[in-house]
């Protein structure tokens, strides 16, 4: 009797082993999941920093375009709306939410995007209601003009 319960013993101790538990990950599922998200960003981030839909004038002696997401930005569209960081703003409170976006910023410079299309006098009076508030620092953007025949070099 005592051989066969050490036979049941060791029988069922290599049962045990052949069902234990896995204690490994796999991790297949999740590279899958996370590369699926890291496309999904990828498509998304561009959408995410349009701002306003501006159409801006060409310039012919202008430098390249600033990274404006982390800027403050004001801009003018067409019909004469003032948007700040793409947020519509009336005109009386530009100032005030300009200031608010400046507070924590290390470089206090102030981007102003104006439509082509909208009135000289509305870009203007931003213009003015951000020098009378101490802004002295305005960056206007604008649109690299194109050249015809867009060689760089001299003609003979």
């Amino acid at each position: 009797m005592a051989m066969s319960g050490m036979a049941a013993g060791r029988g069922s101790s290599g049962r045990r082993s052949a069902y234990r538990p896995m204690s490994e990950i796999n991790v297949t599922p999740l590279v899958d999941v996370m590369l699926v998200l890291l496309i999904i960003m990828m498509l998304i981030a561009p959408m995410l920093q349009q701002g306003v839909a501006v159409t801006l004038p060409e310039a012919g002696n202008t430098g390249d375009k600033p990274d404006t997401q982390d800027q403050t930005v004001v801009a003018i569209d067409s019909r004469g709306k003032i948007y700040v960081n793409a947020i519509p703003a009336a005109a009386d409170d530009l100032v005030p939410r300009v200031q608010r976006a400046l507070e924590d910023k290390k470089e206090k410079i102030v981007y102003l995007k104006g439509d082509k299309d909208a009135q000289y006098a509305a870009i203007m009076d931003a213009m003015d209601a951000l020098r009378k508030a101490q802004i002295e620092n305005i960056a206007l953007i604008t649109e690299r003009k194109n050249v015809p025949g867009g060689g760089a070099g001299g003609g003979r």
